[in-house]
This record gives C-alpha cells, structure tokens and sequence, in this order.
C-alpha cells in the first residue's frame, strides 16, 4: 500500500505533466483512471491543485526551471506555512497537510490569563513533584491526569515512564512496588514504558488488561471496543472472565499489531511497522483515512473539536473518503468535500451538518 507522501508525489507529477503543455487524451484517460482508483488518489490530487491555484506556489517556485520540472520543497515544519491572516473570509483551505492556525495575540487572553497560565503551571509542578516524591520514599504513587477537547497532553509518570494523552481523554494511575497500574476513563493514550522487570506495567480499560515491561503502544477506549496498537516490544492483552467464570485466551502482540477487543472477541491485524503507526498520527496533528466511510471520518474529526460534523442523510454518510488531514482544520475538511464529492455543507457556530446535493 502506497504511503501518503507517495501518493502526494504522484498527485505532483500529474500536475507538473499536466501544466507543462502537450497534455493529450490518453494523458487524460491515464490520470483519470488513476484518480478512480482510490479515493486517496483524489483527494491528493484536488489539495495539491487547489494550492497549485490559489496560491501559485509551485509555479513561482519553479521560475526558470524546464517545463514539467517539479520544483524541490523549501522550508520545514509548521512555520514554512501559515495560516491567513484573521479577519479574511475563510476560503476552502484543502490544503489541509501544511494548514496551521495563527498563533494567538498575545491579548487575546484577556488580563489575568498569564496569570491563570503560570498557576496551572505551578500546581500541575506540586503534584508531579509530589507524586515522584512519594513514588521514592514508599513505592507507592497515586495520580490522575486529563486533557479537553482539542488538546494533546504528555506527562511524565512517577516510573519514569511517559503517557501522551489524545483530545478528551483521562488517566489514573496507582503504583505500587508490585505493579505500576493504570487506567483509562475514557478517550485514548500513547505509552512509552520505562523497563522494570520486577513491576509490570499495565493499562486496563473495560475490562481489559494491557501488561508490558518496557515497550511503547497506545490504548484507546471505545463504546463498543478496545483499541491497542504495539509500535515496539511485546505487550500482553488480557480480557476478564466471561459470564460464567471461564477464563478468555490471552493474546501477545508484538510490535506491528492492532487488536480490536470488543463484545465478539479479540481481531488482531499484524502489519507492517510504518502502517500500524499511521493510528498514532493525532500526535502529529493528523488524521490518516484509507477508503474510509465520511461517517466514520466525521467521528474521528468530532472526538477532536468541538464544533461537530454532522451527516444530514445515508447518501453522505456512505461517501469513502481517504487521506491525511489535520484533524484541527475541520473548515479545510469540509471545504475539500464540497469541492471534490457530492456533499453540500451547512455551516452553524456549533456545528456542520454535510448533505447530497
């Protein structure tokens, strides 16, 4: 399966070919069937034409350079690519990979918000400090942690270990001399382990049990199921004891899984590295889709803004969609939608209801 900057780079090609002059009707024909191959081919295609457009940035770059030349990327990072500035009307941004909102005024605020800052600052400091204190004199620690909507956060443990928690997600943790044991109220949470053979280190969320000694996987906790991905090591899924006492089979997965644990069992996909770490892009500020329902897309944009997408019939809601997205630019999403497939937007302050046309 063809990686997102592949794709990117292909979707390139076609328009330097294309703009280049000399396009002929088997071009057409080729580029199209490319295109209808995969709904991530079209979405490439239509961000990369719509930046090419609107903005002339390859064409400026690739001044002085032979006709069909793709220029070299410039520029690294968040900073080479800036959001518009605020108070211009919000144009579809499809270019949602390189998207990046201003950065906040420093007024913006209001008076006494530093203060608020550095307190949150101050106190999130004591417990932690708190916490590890107690963590050396007795072995024993007790802490919990949460993030709103919107907001990554990462921590450190009283172990040593790390824990980035996703948008709208909490963690309590107990740990004692026995066990370092951890649990997931709701929403989902990246684990880099520090290796202690003598205290397993386990995650449990709806009754399931994630034991490792030092690896790193992500737990993420779902109505219907349970969610792991294994990036590194060994981890041990566990399930508790059916209604009627027997024990569940236990399922050891090493780096390259992804279990789904849910009311029908345990499914357990075993794939290469760098595909089981595109679940784990929301670190990064992205959102991966590979021929994935608009309904199911919406849920993942909803779990991280709170401004909802909403699916006004089952036309739209069965739409496939596929790409990397920055699940912050839910205008950039839609605007893309609007452009490339059938989907009519009705924009509210609190929500976006999608529709056929």
């Amino acid at each position: 399966m063809a990686d997102s900057r592949q794709i990117e780079q292909r979707a390139a090609d076609w328009l330097v070919r294309r703009d280049a002059g000399g396009w002929t009707a088997r071009e057409q024909q080729a580029l199209e069937a490319w295109l209808a191959a995969s709904a991530r081919h079209k979405v490439a295609f239509l961000r990369l034409q719509s930046a090419w457009a609107e903005a002339g940035r390859l064409q400026a770059l690739a001044a002085g350079l032979p006709a069909g030349t793709l220029p070299p990327r410039t520029g690294a990072g968040p900073a080479a690519h800036r959001a518009p500035p605020a108070g211009r009307n919000p144009a579809p941004l499809p270019d949602l990979k390189d998207f990046a909102f201003a950065p906040r005024r420093s007024g913006e605020r209001g008076r006494g918000g530093w203060r608020h800052g550095v307190a949150a600052a101050l106190a999130m400091l004591a417990l932690g400090s708190a916490a590890w204190g107690g963590w050396q004199l007795t072995g024993r620690a007790q802490a919990s942690y949460a993030s709103a909507v919107g907001e990554l956060q990462t921590v450190t443990l009283p172990d040593g270990s790390t824990a980035t928690l996703s948008s709208d997600s909490r963690l309590d943790v107990n740990m004692s001399r026995g066990e370092r044991h951890v649990a997931l109220a709701r929403g989902e949470a990246f684990f880099d382990v520090a290796r202690d053979t003598r205290r397993p280190f386990v995650v449990e969320a709806e009754g399931r049990r994630v034991a490792a000694v030092g690896t790193r996987f992500s737990v993420r906790r779902d109505p219907e199921a349970v969610r792991v991905v294994v990036t590194e090591g060994k981890v041990r899924l566990e399930s508790r004891a059916d209604r009627d006492g027997r024990a569940q089979p236990e399922a050891l997965l090493p780096a390259g899984s992804v279990a789904t644990a849910g009311r029908n069992g345990v499914l357990v996909r075993s794939l290469p590295l760098a595909e089981a770490e595109r679940y784990l892009e929301w670190r990064e500020g992205f959102l991966t889709f590979d021929d994935t329902s608009l309904a199911d897309a919406a849920a993942e944009f909803n779990r991280f803004n709170t401004r909802k997408l909403e699916l006004g019939d089952r036309e739209v809601a069965a739409l496939r969609i596929g790409g990397n997205f920055r699940w912050s630019n839910t205008d950039g999403f839609v605007g893309l939608l609007e452009q490339g497939f059938p989907v009519r937007a009705e924009r509210h302050p609190d929500r976006v209801v999608l529709r056929t046309p």
